[in-house]
Order: C-alpha cells, then structure tokens, then sequence
C-alpha cells in the first residue's frame, strides 16, 4: 500500500532496538451484547491468547503519549460465514518494546481474533501492510477480518460506507494477528527522537519479529504453522520478517502470501527509461485497457505479455526505429493501452507514467496508478504535468482509517482519544532504504529475492503465493512474473506461485476478486493444488 508514484521517489527507512519487549498484562471487557450477534464477556476461559491480558488491575505506567493507549480489550464474537457460524475471541491492544536502559520506547497496536474451538494445528497468521507508513486497516477491513467495509453498489463510494460480516474472511482457516508498525495506525515511539530509529528496512523487521515473538510466546502458539501476509511494502516486509524471525527469534514460518508485492527495488524504482522496467510494465497498461472497454481476457492480456517481453523490448532496447517500422511499432502500442500514438512516438514508446494523464485521449481524464483502469475527470486538463490527489488512494479507501476507529472502539472496546494514522506521510519520507543513507540510490537496491531464496532453501515446507490485480500500475505484476521466472526452479517448482485477479493495486476492494482471492488462500493453506491461473 501507499506506492504513489510521487511518493515512490521518496525514501524510506527503519532503525530499532531490539531488547526484551513485553506486553500489557492488561484487559478490559465489557458486558453484554449487541444487535449485529457480538457477544461480549466479562471473563472469558483464560486460554492461551488471553493469558497475556489476566487482569486490568495492574495498571499501565506509560507517561506521555504512550499513556494514552488504552489497556487491552478482550471481547467474543460470532461471525457468519457462508457455511458456519464461527465463535471467536477478538484481542484489541498493545506490545511494549524496551531499549537496553529499560525504559518503553514504543507500543505496538494489534488486533488478534482466535477461533474458539480451534483445532490443533490450526495456522496462525500475522498480518500487515506497507507504504512505508501504512496500517494495517487495509486488509483488515479489506480482506481478512470478521468485519468488512462496503463501500455502496458501486464499491467507490467513501462518503457512507457500511460495516459487515465479512463471509470472505481468513478467519473460517486460520487465526489472525494483524499488526501496525510504529508510526501508523496507534502503534507509536515514545518520543519523535526515538521514532527516527524505527523507521528503516533492517530495524522495521527485527521489530516486527519481535512483536510476532512475543504473541506466539504469551499465547503459547509455537506448534502452530505461522505464516506471513504482507500488502506493497508489506509483501517485502514479509520476507525480511520471515528472515529476522528465523535468524534472531528462533521462528520459522511455514509460508508467506505476497499481495501486490514490492520484490525487487531495481525492477520497481529504476527508470522506466530502462527497456526491462518499461516491457514489465506493459502488460498492466494492457490489462487496464482491456478494463475500460469493458472487454478484458485473460488471453488478451496473456498476448500482451508476449509482446512486452519480444517485439517491445528488443524495439526499445535498440536505436529508435523509423519510417513505417515505427509506425507500426507506436501503432500497437497505442492499440494496446489506449494513449494515443501521437503521445506514444513522442515518448519512444518508454510509457512511465504517460498512461496517467493519456490513457483516455482526449477526454481530459485521469486514471490511478493504483488500478489504471479506473479514470477520473482531470482537475488540471490544461497541464500535463500538474496531477491531482490519487482517486483511489485519496478518494474512496481513506474511509478505512475512520471506519476502523470507529469499529475498534464500538465493537472491540479499544478506546483512546489517539488519531488512527491510516497513512503515515512523515513514516514514508524518513525511511532508510539501507545503513548507509537516505532516499534514492538505496530504495533502487532494496531486494527481498535473497530472502525468498534462502528461506526456499533452509525450511524444506516453505511456500510462497503472491496474488496480484492485472491493472496495478504501481506494483505491476510483471515484476514478480519475472522475479518467480528467474528463481532456481530446484527451489520453486511446486512451492512458489503467482495468482492473477482483476483490478488494480488493492484488488480484493472487487468482492468477485476478494472471494477468488480467498478461495486461493484457502487452498495454499491447506497445501492443496490451486486453481489455474487467471480462471
């Protein structure tokens, strides 16, 4: 999450201590129930989960602003699935981790739900986006929880969206833990000193693992299979997790589920100048066309792909063509993806993000990198260089941020008068890429190819799925094509595999994407043979 393209060129990073840290033994449950079947309880059987939380009476010595975190929030509930009705506790709270002088120098918020009559065996997932500087309330009322935000018939409408049970979600096959780093959602440093040593690739991970660690440890949770699920950023987090929680924690993870993955930094942040960059971009550009014409197929597009990684790469790689062959040349092009030949000889055929202000013609529409099927009258139709807030990313999915506030408090009982931080702007431009410095040159470095590698190799039951939206023109996925293409086969085959669904970055917004998405999910879960690609 949170790959605008302005916000791409910025950098990022994370540095942590990574001493002994220790939950709240804190909980606070509230009597009753309510309309929508949540069944709260004053006290709950004290299984595993809530052994971390026995009792509100020790109270929370936080000064500052992490006093205003509330004690954790213990509460059951019942949802409604499409087959079941599954009984589950919900944990709304914090992790406090402690620098090597003792003191607390950040809170961790996460939300747990936990199958009441869980089988043994049964997997446990830890859950979180990206940006950097994204919370985790994208896939948690997104995807995954109990709970979904529905935004009208339309799926586009932010002004009024509506809480429900998700029929969707993860939690009818494995329990969930999802998590916000520090900085977004209520996770928070001490003081904005210490927060600079949070915000780095290396320290976000060790501290991430470190939170994982403790739940697994309170809850009494390691025979349980762990896996990793990770959106943008996160899919990049999720690797570099799985490493620190191997390396540092002593945990190893059974699988890691990708969405719209960051991979591989040269192949996502280099110049689109660049004939590689710009042929794995193509195919999305292509997807999206097909999209706006209302006459998308999966063979169309599987077309386009032949042709970004043949004619279109060797065309772009040599000198520029000319005469009739250059005609032809911009003329497919243009077919392809909509902008028009004249804008696409202008550029070479290089598209970077040309598609944005050009894929609709002369209609003086914009589309969002973040699904480049979806366009918007242009707020500067005079200017192609002037762009507007993104549709997508600042138009209908903020709702998530309130709604989760909202939902936290009303049905999780987690009260504070803190401000969600759906999306962390100062998170993003702090970010350390690497050790020895800021911003550009290290975010184009920035890999998690290695990490997948020896992961593959080290634990012999490890799995990969990274599912991905045709028309994501921020992530597009012709660059985890590439980077599963080119593991050792000896590693992937049968382990390792690549899930197309329509849409665009945040595709599961799509409830016929989300439901397919899931269904995949499921299967990878239990280790049985997917669905074929693109079906």
């Amino acid at each position: 999450m949170y790959f605008h393209r302005t916000i791409l060129r910025l950098a990022v990073a994370f540095a942590l201590l990574t001493s002994p840290a220790f939950p709240q033994d804190n909980a606070r449950q509230d009597d009753g129930a309510d309309n929508n079947g949540k069944v709260t309880q004053s006290r709950p059987p004290l299984s595993g989960e809530d052994k971390a939380n026995p009792s509100k009476a020790e109270a929370d010595t936080s000064t500052g602003i992490l006093g205003l975190l509330d004690a954790d929030s213990v509460t059951g509930h019942v949802l409604k699935t499409r087959t079941q009705d599954l009984a589950y506790t919900a944990t709304a709270g914090t992790f406090s981790l402690f620098g090597q002088n003792g003191e607390r120098t950040a809170k961790i918020f996460y939300t747990a739900y936990v199958a009441r009559n869980r089988q043994p065996g049964r997997p446990l997932t830890f859950a979180f986006n990206g940006g950097p500087g994204a919370a985790s309330a994208y896939l948690h009322l997104g995807l995954v929880g109990p709970r979904i935000l529905d935004f009208g018939p339309n799926g586009q409408d932010g002004t009024s969206p509506t809480l429900m049970d998700n029929p969707d979600s993860w939690l009818e096959f494995t329990d969930l833990v999802l998590i916000d780093p520090v900085g977004t959602g209520w996770s928070r440093a001490a003081s904005d000193s210490v927060a600079s040593s949070f915000y780095g690739v290396g320290q976000d991970a060790e501290s991430i693992a470190k939170t994982i660690a403790l739940y697994v440890n309170h809850n009494e949770r390691m025979a349980s299979p762990k896996y990793l699920l990770g959106e943008s950023y996160g899919g990049f987090r999720a690797a570099k997790v799985a490493s620190a929680l191997k390396n540092d924690q002593g945990i190893l993870v059974s699988g890691i589920v990708m969405l719209s993955p960051l991979i591989d930094g040269q192949l996502l942040f280099g110049e689109r100048q660049y004939p590689l960059g710009a042929a794995l971009q193509l195919p999305s550009l292509a997807a999206a066309e097909l999209e706006r014409r209302n006459a998308f197929d999966p063979t169309a597009v599987r077309n386009a792909e032949q042709f970004a990684m043949t004619d279109y790469l060797v065309t772009l790689a040599g000198p520029e063509p000319s005469g009739n062959e250059a005609k032809a040349f911009y003329a497919r092009i243009s077919q392809l993806t909509g902008i028009p030949e004249a804008v696409v000889g202008r550029t070479r055929g290089f598209l970077d993000d040309t598609y944005v202000k050009h894929s609709k013609g002369t209609e003086f529409e914009v589309v969002s990198p973040y699904d480049a099927s979806f366009a918007v009258s242009d707020p500067y139709p005079e200017s192609d260089a002037d762009r507007s807030n993104d549709p997508i990313l600042d138009g209908f999915t903020r709702s998530y941020g309130a709604a989760f506030a909202s939902y936290a408090r009303n049905e999780l009982g987690f009260r504070t008068e803190l401000t969600y931080r759906l999306l962390a702007n100062d998170v993003n431009e702090r970010w350390e890429w690497g050790r020895r410095g800021k911003n550009g040159g290290m975010r184009a470095q920035a890999s998690a190819t290695g990490d997948i590698r020896d992961l593959l190799s080290v634990i012999p039951s490890f799995h990969l799925l990274v599912a991905q939206g045709y028309s994501d023109a921020i992530t597009p996925y012709g660059i985890s094509k590439y980077v599963i293409d080119h593991l050792p086969s000896s590693l992937a085959a049968g382990r390792v595999d690549l899930k197309l669904y329509r849409g665009g970055h945040m595709f599961y917004t799509r409830s016929s994407s989300r439901r397919d998405l899931t269904a995949d999910a499921r299967t990878f879960f239990s280790g049985q043979s997917g669905r074929a690609q693109g079906e």
